[in-house]
Order: structure tokens, then sequence, then C-alpha cells
């Protein structure tokens, strides 16, 4: 019989992306032995933190704004399913996480004259068709942080995958898995950390709570998001959050089958301010709370591949034009689908969708946007957060639609320190969880998105520093 290889430390980390790395670096600069250990063997490994175009922002805020705003804003647009003392440490911790990574040599520019593109990692990803990130945006985040890991007396170790945890009476103290060799491997450690990112990438955790059908969903992310320590922490007794919403955009249904269409361009813009129809030409979503919101809409109908987005040639000018890499004209370069008809009949024969409802909604939604009355539609359209435009003037355009999935929202639940946290509300001593792989800071009826790199960073900043003092004690 093979004998598991034994690994000792201090603290324990269970992926090795932004939220892992950052609590190994944080754990490892207060005196902590950290390892970090990353499925993939890969020197530069995918994950979503690899990919990532860098923004830091608090749900579209500039970070440095008033706190107590910042914790508001992302009360109300999760409509109350964040945690409090969650939302508050997000609007408090996002800009010393930040100045905390500034202080080993991470980088930030302001990217435009947008609020929320206030902190941006230097050098920055470039929008562009196709995915190409080497040395730029999450990569060079990854790498420093890497880099000062080992500065700090800590390391990654690659081609680990934790299996299980391991449990001493009421404690976590650690985990078994399997390396990429086959080599089984047992960590023990005083605290372990579940920094995997979310279930995104498996497609049997995604059926049923995000949509019926996950081979209909983009999947707009690095493919590594496989729910692992979510699995493991449920099988510990931890408690779960809601798992019904995710953060992503809205994409040309050809990116099902060509990689050339993710992650851009979105077709978000227009759909928020045109109008989106199921193959019986009838609106099933509010377009105007945005693209997370109506990818979220899209994925959750029967046939997740049956949505079109309706224009004409103002929405093609205008919102079809707006933000980097825009689907006019970059949708037909990259070879995704784009019908045009002189009359709307056509357009409904060219795009597989009832003629008879498409006319019918098309007048009923112009009819109010003249009354000012969208808002009165079934389902509402809210109007307050972009313009909404007619679709009256020819010619005529549809883009079928695809929703997009970067990353879930849901996850393990923790509290204001990342311990993770039983059914009954009581700590887990010993393990802690922080990134995707958590809930309880965004989503809600309104998939209310908050932004991946400030949850993560500074989750995985509390939970290291958090360690650091427990450990003391």
């Amino acid at each position: 019989m093979i004998q598991k290889a034994g690994i000792a430390c201090n603290v324990a980390v269970v992926g090795a992306g932004f939220a892992g790395l950052t609590a190994g670096v944080r754990a490892a600069q207060g005196g902590r032995k950290v390892l970090v250990f990353e499925k993939s063997p890969e020197e530069f490994y995918l994950c979503n933190s690899r990919l990532t175009g860098g923004v830091f922002h608090v749900a579209l805020n500039d970070i440095f704004s008033d706190e107590e705003m910042l914790e508001r804003k992302i009360m109300d647009i999760t409509g109350g399913a964040a945690k409090r003392e969650l939302a508050r440490a997000i609007a408090r911790d996002t800009k010393r996480v930040v100045s905390w990574l500034q202080g080993f040599g991470v980088r930030f520019i302001r990217a435009s004259p947008d609020p929320w593109h206030s902190r941006v990692l230097a050098p920055p990803a470039i929008a562009q068709l196709g995915r190409r990130w080497q040395g730029r945006g999450g990569d060079a985040l990854l790498r420093t942080l890497e880099t000062e890991l080992k500065k700090v007396g800590g390391e990654i170790r690659r081609g680990h995958r934790a299996h299980q945890l391991r449990r001493e009476s009421d404690r976590c103290v650690g985990f078994t898995g399997v390396t990429a060799n086959g080599q089984e491997f047992e960590v023990t450690a005083q605290a372990t950390i579940l920094a995997d990112g979310g279930f995104q990438a498996d497609p049997e955790r995604l059926r049923g709570p995000i949509t019926p059908a996950p081979e209909k969903v983009v999947q707009r992310n690095a493919g590594t998001g496989t729910g692992d320590g979510l699995r493991m922490a449920q099988a510990f007794g931890a408690a779960i959050t809601d798992l019904n919403a995710f953060y992503g955009h809205l994409l040309s249904r050809d990116a099902l089958s060509n990689d050339a269409l993710w992650p851009y361009p979105w077709v978000d813009l227009l759909a928020r301010s045109c109008m989106v129809v199921g193959s019986d030409g009838r609106r099933f979503a509010d377009e105007g709370l945005g693209g997370t919101y109506i990818a979220n809409q899209i994925a959750r109908l029967p046939d997740p591949a049956s949505s079109t987005v309706v224009f004409d040639q103002a929405g093609w000018d205008g919102p079809g034009t707006e933000r980097f890499l825009p689907p006019n004209p970059n949708m037909i370069k990259a070879g995704g689908t784009v019908f045009k008809a002189k009359a709307l009949p056509e357009l409904a024969k060219l795009a597989g969708i009832s003629e008879a409802g498409l006319l019918s909604e098309v007048e009923s939604y112009n009819r109010a946007l003249k009354l000012g009355t969208l808002e009165q539609m079934s389902p509402a359209r809210t109007t307050s957060l972009c313009k909404p435009y007619a679709i009256e003037k020819a010619p005529f355009y549809a883009i079928p639609l695809a929703a997009g999935i970067t990353y879930t929202m849901g996850g393990i639940a923790i509290d204001e320190c990342c311990r993770v946290l039983r059914t009954d509300g009581t700590v887990i001593p010993g393990l802690y969880a922080a990134g995707n792989t958590t809930g309880g800071m965004e989503g809600g009826e309104k998939a209310g998105y908050v932004g991946g790199l400030c949850t993560s960073t500074v989750t995985g900043f509390r939970a290291g520093e958090h360690i650091v003092g427990a450990l003391a004690t």
C-alpha cells in the first residue's frame, strides 16, 4: 500500500488565485508558515484571476468613495441578500487592500474617466477579441503575489488538488488530496483556507440553481472553477448561501461553438437599451437592470439558447458602438450572427421569432416608451439606469443571444473574519473561506454585482489577517 505524503504547515490554502494568494501573503507576513495548494501543475496555471481585466471597484463605484454610501449600494443592488457585515467589510477594506498591494509593487492606473475605472491593474489587460493575458492585468498581479509569498517564506505547491477536509473533534485540521501524478497527500494545518473559486465550470452543479441546460450557457471563464471547496465544506457541515446567481455578460449565441466570440464583444449595452425577446417574440426580463441580470434570466429559461436582442439603426449606431470592443462592428468581424432586415416581419423570419409576437411586443414597447409608462409594462422596464431606445426606423436588427457565465455568486457561508459557519451559525474552528467559493456578498433576485476583485482580495486579506491573530493566542 502506497503511503500518503505528509505535509505540515501553519496555514494551508486551497487555490492560488487572488483570494488564496492574498490570504497566503498576509498570513505569511505575520510569521506563519504558509503553503498554497493549486490543482494545476502549470507554471502559469489558468484561473479567472489570471484572465481578469483588473478593475478594482465596489458595485461600479470608486473604491475611495464614502464607505457608508458603498455599503448602502451593496445592500441595495443585492436587494438585501448581502450580509451587512460583509458589505461593510468590502466598503471599508477594498482601499486598504489596494494600498497594501501597492506596498510591494503592484501598480494601478486610471483607465477611463468613469469613477469605477480609478484603480485598474497595470500594465492594463487589453480589451481584444480572443484571450491574450500574458504579463498584464491579473497575470501581472498573480506573479507579484507569488514573488511576495516567496519573500515571506511561503510557497505554492502546484499540481495538488484537495479532495476532503480532515476533522479532529469539531475542528478542521487540514485536508487530503491527490497530486497531478496520482500521489495521495495529507496536509496538517492549524488553519485551512478554501479559496478555489466558484462552481461555474461544473455543469452538474449549475444544473438546477443556475440553469436547466448548462450546455447552452457559454463558459466565459478559465474553466477551472469546479466547486471543490464548496463540496468539501458542505460535506464538513458548512452552511451554504443561495446558489442561484452568477456574474456574467450577454454574448452572441455563436459563442457556444465559436471561441473567438468570448470574452468579447458583449451585447449588454444594446440589450439594456433596446429589447430582449424569446422565440415567442415576447419580453421576459427587465432589460433596464443590465447585462448581468439579463444573463441570469436567459440562463433560467427552459431553453437558454432561445433569446434575441432586437433593435433598429439608432440602437446599432448608439449603444451598439459604446465601450470597448462593442458589437458594432466587432460582432460581425469575429464571426457572430447579426440579422438585418427592412421590416420587422422579415427580421422575425430570419431570427426564428414569432412574427405576431414580435410585432405586438414592439408596438407595446414603443407606445409605453412614448407615454413614459415602461415601468408599468409586464415585465416592468427600469428606466433610471440607462436610456431606452425606440425600435421604429428601418433597418431593423437582431442578434441571437447566450448567457456567458464568469463566476458564481453563492457559496460557503462566512462571517466578517471569513471563518466558515455551520448551519446553526456557529464557527467551524480552523476553517476559513475566501473569494468566489463563498457567498453573502453578491446576488439576490437582481443578481447584484459588487465586483469579483474587491470581494476576493478583501476576504482573502481578512482571512489571513484573522489567522495571524488567532494563531498567536
